[in-house]
C-alpha cells in the first residue's frame, strides 16, 4: 500500500509539474513575460547632432525699366484724318487712291505724334530656390549605470537623471549556457 501511495503522489507531482510547464510555455507564446522594470542612474548623455539641407525660397525685390506698348491710338486717329483729307481732295476713280493714301499716310503721321511712350521703373520680384544647411539634434547617446556596471544606449530624447530598465529573464532548455545576470551592450 506504501509504493502505491508514493506512485499516486509521484503521479501528481509530475502532472503538476507537466500544468507549469504547460503554462509557462503558454504565457511566453503569447507575449506575457515575467520581465521586471528597473531603474538606472544615467551618467551622461550627448546629443547626436546631424547637418540637414533645408531648401528655402529667397526673393528680392529689383527696380527695371520696362518699355511700356504703344496704344495705337495715334495711327487710328491718324489714318481716320488722313482719309477724310484723301477722300475730300479726290474726284472719280481718283477719289478712292487718295483716300487710301490718306489713310496710310495719316496712320503713318498719327503713329509719329504719339510717339513711344516713356519708359517705367517698376520693383521686380524675383524668387528662386537655395538650400541652407542646420544642425539638428536627431537622438542622444546615453550612458548609465546597472548593477555597478557601465552601459550605454541611443536615444531619441534625452531620458533626464534615470533611465528605466526591462530587465526579461531567458528561459533556458538547458543546452545553452546561463545567460548573465545584468543587461549587455
Amino acid at each position: 500500500m506504501n509504493g502505491m501511495i508514493k506512485t499516486c503522489v509521484s503521479y501528481r507531482k509530475n502532472l503538476a509539474m507537466k500544468k507549469l510547464l504547460v503554462l509557462t510555455t503558454a504565457m511566453a507564446a503569447c507575449g506575457l513575460s515575467f520581465a521586471q522594470q528597473e531603474w538606472a542612474r544615467v551618467t551622461s548623455v550627448t546629443p547626436v547632432i546631424q547637418q540637414v539641407t533645408v531648401p528655402r525660397q529667397v526673393c528680392n525685390t529689383e527696380q527695371e525699366v520696362v518699355q511700356q506698348q504703344r496704344s495705337g491710338a495715334g495711327a487710328i486717329m491718324g489714318a481716320i484724318a488722313g482719309g477724310a483729307m484723301g477722300n475730300a481732295v479726290g474726284g472719280g476713280t481718283g477719289k478712292t487712291a487718295a483716300t487710301m493714301i490718306g489713310i496710310l499716310g495719316g496712320a503713318v503721321v498719327g503713329d509719329k505724334i504719339e510717339g513711344s511712350p516713356q519708359a517705367q521703373v517698376q520693383n521686380v520680384q524675383h524668387c528662386r530656390m537655395q538650400n541652407f544647411y542646420e544642425n539638428r539634434t536627431v537622438g542622444y547617446n546615453v550612458g548609465y549605470e546597472y548593477a555597478g556596471k557601465q552601459y550605454s544606449v541611443q536615444m531619441p530624447n534625452d531620458p533626464g537623471q534615470h533611465i528605466l530598465l526591462q530587465i526579461t529573464p531567458v528561459v533556458s532548455n538547458g543546452s545553452m549556457p546561463p545567460p548573465p545576470p545584468y543587461p549587455q551592450r
